[in-house]
C-alpha cells in the first residue's frame, strides 16, 4: 500500500509502528479509525478526517452497519484510494441467510467489490457462538461470500469475555480476528487477547478511550498498546483534531509517572464507570443494564442522541422500568450505584 501524500510504502508516524494482524496476515498500522463518531458529520467533514488519517498511514478503517451512515460515509471519503484501506465492518448476522443480506448492504453503502474484515458484531451468549458456527450459521455464509470475492477475513466482537473465551476454545481454527474492549479503567480482556495470540488470531481493542471518558488520548492509547497481546487498537475519531490526539502513540514502555496517572484515572472513574462486565446480570425484570449505560454514555461523550436515543427504544426493557430491588448493586464489583445511574441514564436518553 502506499501513501500519495509522499509516494512511499506506508509512510507513517514514527510514533507509531506496523503489525501483521494474525493469521489474516494484513499489514496495517498500530491504530485504526473507528467509525462510529462519523455519523455526526457530513460527507465533506467525514473526507477530511478520513484523508489526513490516511495521508499519516492510517489504513485500518472499521465501521458497522449498526452505525448508520457510518459505512457510507467512509465509503464517500476514501473513494479514489480504496486500495490504501483495510476495509473493516461488521453485523449482528448469527445465521448465512442475515449474512448475506447485510453484507450485499454494506457493499453498496461503502461503494465497494469487496470487505476485507467482517466481523459478527456484539455476540451476546455462547449459544450464539454455536448458532454462528453451526449448520445455516453465518460462518458458512462467510466460506460462500469468500468464495465469490465479496469478504476475505472473518471475525467476532462481543463485550463479554466469556462469550469469546467460549469461541477461541471451540471454534479457534476459523477465528481470524477478535475485538473486545480494552483501555485503562477496563483490563479485564488481557487473557483473552493472549489466549488468541497464541491461536494466531488478531486482536483488535475497541474503546481505547474508554468510549471518551479517558480524557487524556495519548495516555490512553499508550496504555493499550503497551503490551504484546493487543495487534491494533481503533479509537472513534470524529475530528481532524481528534485524529492528532489518537495518533500521537509513543512506542515503548509507560513510565512511572505514566503508570501513576493511570492509577489516579482507575481511582477517578473506579466508583462511576461501567465496565460492561455484566456481573450485574440478570437484572430482576430483565433490563440490559450495561446495554443501557453504552447508550447513555453515547449521549454524553460522542453527541449521538438520535442514534442512541433509537437503539435505546429497541430495548426489551427500559430504565424506567427498574423495581429498585438492588440486587444489581449486589454484584457490582465495582460498587457503582446502579439504580442511580440507571435513572439518569434513563433522563439522557428520554
Amino acid at each position: 500500500m502506499f501513501c500519495v501524500a509522499c509516494s512511499m510504502r506506508l509512510c507513517y508516524s514514527d510514533k507509531m509502528k506496523k503489525v501483521i494482524l494474525g493469521k489474516t496476515k494484513i499489514e496495517t498500522l498500530n491504530v485504526g479509525l473507528g467509525g462510529i463518531p462519523l455519523q455526526r458529520l457530513n460527507l465533506e467533514e467525514a473526507k477530511q478526517v478520513v484523508v489526513y488519517c490516511l495521508d499519516k498511514g492510517v489504513n485500518y478503517f472499521d465501521s458497522a452497519r449498526a452505525y448508520t451512515v457510518s459505512e457510507k460515509l467512509m465509503g464517500g471519503a476514501i473513494k479514489g484510494r480504496r486500495n490504501e484501506v483495510i476495509l473493516a465492518s461488521k453485523a449482528p448476522a448469527f445465521t448465512a441467510d442475515d449474512l448475506f443480506k447485510f453484507v450485499e448492504i454494506s457493499l453498496h453503502e461503502f461503494g465497494a467489490e469487496c470487505i476485507d474484515i467482517y466481523q459478527v458484531h456484539n455476540v451476546p451468549s455462547k449459544e450464539r457462538i454455536d448458532a454462528v458456527f453451526g449448520f445455516g450459521g453465518s460462518y458458512e455464509g462467510f466460506l460462500k461470500l469468500k468464495e465469490q470475492s465479496k469478504l476475505k477475513h472473518f471475525g467476532l466482537t462481543a463485550h463479554k469475555r466469556e462469550v469469546l473465551d467460549y469461541a477461541l476454545d471451540k471454534y479457534g481454527d476459523k477465528i481470524e480476528t477478535i475485538m473486545f474492549p480494552y483501555n485503562i479503567v477496563e483490563n479485564q480482556g488481557e487473557q483473552l487477547f493472549r489466549k488468541a495470540k497464541k491461536l494466531n488470531i488478531a486482536t483488535i481493542a475497541m474503546k481505547p478511550l474508554a468510549g471518551g471518558n479517558v480524557e487524556n488520548a495519548a495516555l490512553a492509547m499508550r496504555y493499550c498498546l503497551d503490551n504484546d497481546f493487543i495487534d491494533i487498537a481503533i479509537p472513534g475519531i470524529g475530528s481532524v483534531e481528534e485524529a492528532k490526539q489518537d495518533l500521537n502513540v509513543k512506542v515503548g514502555a509507560l513510565t512511572e509517572s505514566e503508570k501513576q496517572e493511570c492509577e489516579k484515572i482507575v481511582k477517578e472513574l473506579g466508583n462511576d464507570f461501567c465496565r460492561r462486565c455484566s456481573y450485574c446480570a440478570p437484572c430482576a425484570v430483565g433490563i440490559d443494564i450495561a446495554g443501557v449505560f453504552t447508550m447513555a454514555n453515547y449521549v454524553k461523550k460522542y453527541d449521538l442522541k438520535e442514534w442512541a436515543k433509537s437503539r435505546y427504544d429497541g430495548f426489551a426493557k427500559h430504565a424506567e422500568d427498574c423495581v429498585d430491588c438492588g440486587i444489581c448493586e449486589q454484584r457490582c464489583p465495582y460498587g457503582l450505584r446502579i439504580r442511580e445511574k440507571l435513572r439518569q441514564a434513563g433522563k439522557d436518553l428520554g
